[in-house]
């Protein structure tokens, strides 16, 4: 990966009369890491890039500060803020205030889910979405992240379900060469929804791995047209379904942008209160797009580029660029080996997939479908929740 020399940024002032062309439409997604601390050791982590993991283990901003950002920057946006970390469990007392602090905000929580048996009940019941990350089954899972925290994550779901009306969603990094079909059909038991990403590794993806994702991803969607009064709730192959039935709601959600919404209205506020669009390039200097102590904002410079190939793709129209964060290393960087290993793989998968659904005519299927189907289709609420398809 090319290293970057930190540059200088224009900072606008609160009373900068363009500020709130940072964020275009009405809504605005605070993802405020709590701390930079996790107690577990994912072989995969992309906070492990640039030796971000760790070296912010405490919030330095207050909470003053954070509203007097709030009201000068985001004033009359629909503000959703996701609890982010390393594992924001860790800094339970910082969202617990923030809770207080703003009563009329949306609240998600992206955790492993280890210390979830330890939240208040207060919490727990103001979360709209809990996104606990999982590698697959038990055998994948611990794998991947140590020894007893498959059923850890399963007890800990069990006692928290009585106490949120909140919908809890499988966040799977499909890293596992050899996960299967059942692993991952088996999480759509357990949790409300399904939500996966193809793993940005390098040599992920070998021909045998792609062919083995391939046969599972044909699998999946062949399960989903099955019913069209029954919802098989994988969150990536519902949104490309949306955006093959009603184009339309891509271009007015992401304001005909990115799907991953970086280019748009996602804010990751680190501990030290610098705002980078994305939280996988937080430790690139010239992301930086705004910051909370010194209460200023810029619009996203993670923005589609004409180096990016996206516009000449036939699966732009569902895809909607799928990851910035993959584009902006691979063809505006130009990392030849990343943009080989990893990008080249991802959207070829993304591409198979939409060719999976079109095999099974989804204007047809959703033509049929049953009208609580279809409203979820449409209006998912985790969409919201979830970064890219898929």
């Amino acid at each position: 990966m090319n290293s970057v020399q930190p540059i200088t940024l224009l900072r606008p002032t609160p009373s900068s009369p363009d500020k709130q062309a940072a964020i275009p439409g009405h809504r605005v997604e605070l993802q405020l890491l709590t701390t930079l601390k996790c107690n577990l050791k994912c072989t995969y982590c992309s906070l492990g890039v640039g030796e971000v993991l760790g070296s912010q283990q405490h919030v330095d901003y207050s909470l003053d500060q954070l509203s007097a950002f709030v009201d000068s920057q985001l004033t009359g946006l629909e503000t959703y803020v996701t609890f982010y970390g390393g594992e924001p469990t860790l800094n339970r007392p910082y969202m617990e205030e923030v809770i207080a602090r703003f009563p009329n905000f949306r609240y998600q929580l992206q955790t492993n889910g280890t210390l979830l048996d330890g939240l208040p009940d207060a919490v727990l019941a103001r979360m709209s979405n809990f996104l606990i990350s999982i590698d697959g089954g038990e055998g994948t899972t611990d794998g991947y992240r140590g020894r007893g925290i498959y059923r850890q994550v399963m007890k800990n779901l069990a006692a928290i379900r009585p106490k949120t009306s909140g919908s809890i969603t499988a966040r799977m990094t499909w890293s596992h060469p050899e996960i299967s079909f059942e692993e991952i059909d088996h999480l759509t038991e357990v949790f409300d929804y399904l939500y996966f990403q193809f793993v940005a590794d390098r040599g992920a993806y070998p021909a045998e791995g792609m062919a083995k994702r391939k046969a599972i991803i044909t699998q999946m969607v062949a399960k989903f047209f099955q019913h069209p009064d029954r919802l098989y709730p994988i969150i990536p192959i519902m949104g490309m379904v949306r955006n093959k039935v009603m184009p339309s709601k891509a271009q007015e959600l992401y304001q005909g942008k990115t799907q991953c919404r970086a280019s748009t209205h996602i804010l990751n506020v680190m501990p030290d209160g610098r705002i980078f669009p994305c939280p996988d390039l937080l430790y690139l200097p010239e992301m930086q797009q705004g910051s909370v102590v010194d209460n200023w904002l810029r619009a996203s410079p993670l923005q589609p580029d004409p180096a990016m190939p996206c516009a000449s793709c036939e699966a732009y129209s569902f895809c909607r660029g799928n990851c910035m964060k993959n584009l902006y290393l691979a063809y505006v960087k130009q990392d030849e080996d990343y943009r080989r290993e990893v990008v080249e793989p991802i959207c070829e998968l993304v591409r198979f997939m939409g060719e999976e659904i079109d095999r099974h005519d989804p204007q047809a299927w959703f033509a049929r479908a049953s009208l609580p189907v279809r409203k979820l289709i449409t209006d998912c609420e985790v969409y919201e929740y979830v970064e890219i398809m898929p």
